[in-house]
């Protein structure tokens, strides 16, 4: 069987792309990523399907659900003028479940192999950046590499390798398909991302500030490393450079992955190796929507402890003193009562008694 040319995208679903946005891209994006498995000995492939705005996952479908279900709160807010949205991309993603196993099936075929494990990705999305400059991309992927994307500048497929040729050769035919792709692509995808972004404008639309804090640590080498971390930011873009005497630095910098906070923000590290002599002239340089103009953060010698530590020493001086005089006024009250009883028992054995025999 051929593989399939697939359902035409007429659906805001129908968008797959897993990568985030770029740092200081500001954009925002909507995609989805379709994945379908053949595990050996298994009849029927596993399958999932993921959609995501910006980089929040907002709607899935998978084999043991078989329901296309709501992620996140604010995508309720689409039943309201769409009832049949949750029905009909059920039935949607319920088709490609099935497509899918068949071109599992063909693409075996097509290299030539009998069994084992193997992978089908379908991705593609859109993106609006922040000059309203429009981004689109489809594509697919078998066993993990490039298998064949479209050029929507030229309405053909890009074949990947020599059995893609296959398929580019039935898609490039359907020209009025590949037509259609483009403007979904370009106008209806854009349509349904704005939508989205206006159903979930309270997270998908606000700005944490980032925190910066520049740490270091000695080298065996005698040399040291500036850590500039930066934590509590949202959106997930960000530019951070190290830079020295104001002009970015690239050598012997290494940084981490954007990774998310459990509130729902991200953070990040950059590192740089510095001679210690010169520690005053690098700086982070970090650029994020949440900062009104970028920033320039440089390691500074941390407040000394020597004022701390006399203070704590006084204050337990003055602990023991007041302890002292508390110890010394009871000691005093309890003397100052047993004398004052023994007199008053006397007094009043004498006054009221009778004599004692002898």
């Amino acid at each position: 069987m051929p593989l399939s040319r697939g359902a035409p995208a007429v659906l805001p679903f129908l968008l797959a792309f897993l990568v985030g946005r770029g740092a200081g891209s500001s954009s925002h994006s909507m995609r989805y990523f379709v994945t379908s498995v053949s595990e050996p000995g298994q009849q029927v492939p596993q399958f999932s399907y993921v959609g995501y705005v910006d980089d929040q996952e907002f709607v899935s479908y998978n084999a043991s659900t078989r329901r296309y279900l709501p992620k996140v709160p604010w995508i309720s807010k689409v039943e309201k003028n769409d009832p049949d949205y949750w029905e009909r991309n059920t039935l949607y993603a319920q088709g490609h479940e099935r497509s899918f196993r068949d071109h599992l099936a063909t693409l075996a075929e097509y290299y030539n192999q009998s069994g084992g494990l193997h992978t089908f990705q379908w991705m593609y999305g859109c993106e609006l950046r922040n000059d309203w400059s429009k981004g689109g991309y489809y594509q697919y992927a078998y066993d993990g590499r490039d298998y064949i994307s479209l050029d929507k500048d030229t309405l053909t497929w890009m074949a990947a390798d020599v059995p893609a040729q296959n398929t580019k050769r039935k898609w490039d035919a359907d020209f009025r398909d590949n037509e259609y792709k483009k403007t979904y692509l370009e106008e209806t995808c854009i349509e349904w991302l704005q939508r989205y972004l206006n159903y979930g404008k309270e997270t998908l639309l606000r700005t944490d500030k980032p925190e910066v804090k520049v740490t270091r640590k000695e080298d065996y080498d005698g040399m040291e490393t500036l850590i500039c971390r930066v934590g509590g930011f949202y959106p997930k873009d960000i530019d951070i450079d190290w830079t020295r005497d104001g002009e970015v630095w690239l050598q012997d910098v290494f940084h981490g992955l954007v990774s998310p906070n459990s509130d729902g923000t991200y953070y990040t590290w950059r590192s740089v190796k510095v001679d210690p002599k010169e520690r005053e002239r690098y700086k982070c340089h970090v650029e994020h929507d949440g900062l009104p103009n970028p920033v320039d953060v440089a390691w500074e010698e941390p407040d000394s402890n020597l004022g701390l530590i006399i203070g704590c020493v006084v204050g337990v001086l003055l602990l023991i003193a007041v302890m002292a005089g508390i110890a010394v006024y009871f000691k005093k009250s309890q003397d100052g009562y047993k004398a004052a009883a023994a007199s008053d028992q006397g007094s009043n054995s004498s006054g009221t008694g009778t004599a004692v025999p002898i």
